[in-house]
């Protein structure tokens, strides 16, 4: 069955941010404004050594000329959700959520795009097109990050990796979170035991178990709606984050989240970018979803089109945000200080060579 989906381009607060982004700034602001922050903070800190995890390229992806410092320069972060529990027990399992986030450092602003895991896309250590959740299995989060930048032709400076148990676990440290769930649902659970959960449609509140479900499962609607699902629940872990009887609970946030994350950015680095947590009232947010239609290849596999011109549209707008061409007007003079993107022939966006 086709499916058509278009991008949607919406202003948003912090609150509407994907799970993965929420947790990686609570790590390193969590204790900004509480009676016992620097104890937070030491924790966040170890946790975040603890998770450091380098990429086989190096810290410096090859479309930058030099490496980036978030406290001056424009970034880009790859967030990817897989599922390595312990039943599969896969080094590099498939990702089930990607989202790309850029950061323009003077405007205070970020763009974010999903990008539906089955997207029918060239994979450049493959040397072949397939479904972007299979990168990962193939080669780790760099072969991932690979894709991406060919997607966008954009730089992927830094991931944070984290396991589906953060969620469950994160929602569990906060006693369960109160969220709408908009049919009845039967779904599997974290190990895979078929129908383990139930829920019916209605407001209610849920524990880590049935908030994964109603995330991830697909089987209802679309994933498009998919998303939006996983956006409010987003909210939800927000708003129970952000009530003042949570506080004494961040550090069981933080030991969730620590646990079942691995990333190349250090404490510093999450520190630098805490005026886009504190300040969220001033800071702009656009979410940006890939247009396309869902199709049956000759394998006999779904697959997720995407539109050329969506991809084309996206592509452009995330390249403005990083600001990595020469803006037209600017002196040529000083072209070697006005961007830190390596635009040669090898870094071009490579297509499927069939």
């Amino acid at each position: 069955m086709k499916e058509n989906r278009k991008m949607t381009r919406r202003k948003t607060s912090k609150r509407k941010l994907i799970l993965w982004f929420l947790l990686i700034f609570f790590l390193g602001t969590a204790g900004a404004a509480t009676g016992y922050g620097a104890y937070l903070t030491k924790k966040a800190e170890k946790v975040t050594q603890d998770a450091q995890k380098e990429l086989d390229r190096g810290q410096k992806s090859k479309k930058r000329k030099k490496v980036v410092d978030p406290n001056y320069d424009n970034i880009s972060i790859l967030f990817l959700g897989v599922d390595n529990s312990e039943k599969r027990n896969k080094e590099n399992p498939l990702s089930d959520a990607l989202v790309l986030a850029t950061l323009n450092e003077e405007e205070k602003s970020m763009k974010l795009v999903s990008i539906p895991r089955d997207s029918y896309v060239y994979l450049p250590t493959e040397g072949y097109k397939d479904k972007i959740t299979h990168a990962h299995a193939f080669g780790g989060v760099d072969a991932s990050i690979a894709a991406v930048e060919n997607m966008f032709n954009v730089p992927v400076d830094y991931y944070v990796r984290l396991n589906f148990n953060a969620f469950i676990e994160t929602v569990n440290s906060l006693n369960g979170i109160s969220a709408e769930v908009p049919f009845d649902l039967k779904e599997q659970n974290s190990n895979d035991v078929d129908n383990a959960i139930e829920l019916e449609k209605g407001y209610q509140k849920l524990n880590g178990e049935e908030a994964l479900a109603l995330a991830r499962t697909r089987k209802y609607d679309s994933d498009l709606e998919r998303g939006q699902r996983q956006m409010e629940l987003m909210k939800a872990i927000f708003n129970k984050a952000s009530n003042p009887s949570s506080i004494n609970k961040y550090g069981s946030v933080i030991d969730s989240i620590g646990s079942n994350m691995k990333t190349n950015m250090d404490f510093d680095e999450m520190m630098s970018l805490k005026e886009y947590v504190i300040n969220r009232n001033n800071i702009t947010f656009d979410t940006m979803q890939l247009e396309g239609e869902g199709q049956f290849l000759d394998d006999g596999l779904y697959y997720y089109m995407l539109e050329d011109d969506s991809l084309r549209n996206i592509r452009t707008s995330l390249q403005t945000h990083l600001d990595l061409y020469q803006s037209p007007g600017q002196n040529d003079d000083n072209s070697d200080d006005v961007s830190n993107y390596a635009d040669d022939d090898e870094n071009q966006t490579q297509e499927d060579p069939m």
